[in-house]
């Protein structure tokens, strides 16, 4: 298991706002959300959602049965959630996440868990910095983080990166999500993210179309307080 550290370079606003949230109070509160001790019902529910997503993308790539030796990035792995069951499938992995304390906790549970971790690599970086090409992309709740005036350019980095599979997932832009995201606004609290996008469905399919993907599989996780849009796209 090999770790590879950021490289210096300018961030955006956005970019800091998140970065220094995961470096900080994020991390503590998506480290328990993600983990298996005591949570109040609020982040129960979003650790139920954040599983199911998990789930679903771990069938997608068991359906397909010849992932061994694959080589698989996993962008904004956060603290290994869908790393590990992704590396236990016998692909490589190449899991990065711009939160240099949400690495190292990625790389802990991964040595707690796994029998063997030769087929891991982890590298603190943001998406823009990404390099490299993989037969399988995946970034799920990351999209979240983007505004749609650069959600596009950001996908279509990602999409340079993958040979064959892209996997994404995202908040999706309607007037119920629009209004409950809006009613979370109120109540700020110093453990959420202050920025938060919400995507249509149809304008990150035309992007995807647009780049040279077919949409094959798709899939919704809704829960009380988590939905996320999930989106198996195919090179043509």
């Amino acid at each position: 298991m090999t770790t590879i550290k950021p490289p210096t370079s300018e961030q955006t606003d956005d970019k800091t706002i998140v970065q220094n949230y995961f470096n900080t109070v994020g991390f503590d509160r998506w480290r328990r959300i993600y983990g298996n001790g005591e949570v109040n019902k609020v982040q129960a529910d979003i650790r139920t959602g954040h599983q199911q997503t998990i789930d679903t993308v771990i069938s997608w790539i068991k359906a397909d049965t010849n992932m061994a030796g694959k080589l698989i990035c996993d962008a904004g792995c956060g603290v290994g959630s869908l790393t590990i069951p992704l590396a236990a499938t016998g692909a490589r992995i190449y899991a990065s996440d711009l939160s240099e304390k949400m690495v190292t906790e990625a790389q802990d549970r991964a040595r707690a868990t796994l029998e063997r971790t030769d087929n891991l690599i982890f590298s603190v970086s943001d998406l823009e910095t990404l390099r490299g090409e993989y037969h399988t992309v995946i970034c799920l709740d990351v999209l979240i983080h983007y505004p749609e005036d650069k959600a596009q350019a950001m996908i279509a980095h990602l999409s340079s990166l993958a040979s064959h599979r892209l996997i994404l997932s995202f908040a999706p832009k309607t007037t119920a999500y629009t209004i409950l995201k809006k009613i979370g606004e109120f109540f700020p609290g110093p453990s959420k993210a202050t920025r938060a996008y919400l995507h249509r469905e149809s304008e990150i399919v035309n992007i995807l179309t647009s780049l040279g993907w077919r949409i094959e599989r798709n899939a919704m996780t809704k829960t009380q307080f988590y939905f996320s849009r999930l989106l198996e796209a195919w090179r043509i």
